[in-house]
């Protein structure tokens, strides 16, 4: 029997780039990054176990440029997740279907993700958690 070439599915080539695929796409990066930010959260959780000196070791790792940089990211992440999670939820129950819902609701879940880690990023500077 003959091997006839298949086509293959439309992708890149046919259908144009969509805000859905970029929140799809970051949901499932958010998800990841989280898993990654739970082994530094349990990090700082053995460093606390563990004494005074590993604890400010982890802390000058956590307090440090680049580990302010990666929370305030973890912290967006968790946000997204959690927004664009609550917003699947809606689909669940049947709502939040038509393209300028879904267009708004994408752009509310990106904007609360944003607001909400500047918000956190404020409360912990004005608290006196961020130096």
């Amino acid at each position: 029997m003959p091997v006839r070439a298949r086509p293959l599915s439309p992708h890149l080539q046919v259908y144009r780039w969509q805000m859905g695929n970029s929140l799809s796409i970051l949901h499932r990066l958010t998800g990841i990054f989280l898993t990654l930010g739970f082994l530094a959260l349990c990090y700082w959780l053995v460093s606390i176990a563990s004494g005074a000196a590993p604890y400010s070791a982890a802390m000058a790792v956590f307090t440090g440029p680049l580990g302010i940089l990666v929370l305030c990211g973890w912290t967006f992440a968790f946000f997204f997740h959690l927004l664009n999670g609550i917003r699947h939820l809606f689909w669940d129950t049947g709502r939040g279907f038509e393209a300028s819902q879904r267009r708004v609701s994408g752009w509310l879940v990106v904007a609360g993700s944003v607001a909400l880690t500047f918000g956190v990023g404020a409360w912990l500077w004005c608290a006196g958690g961020v130096r």
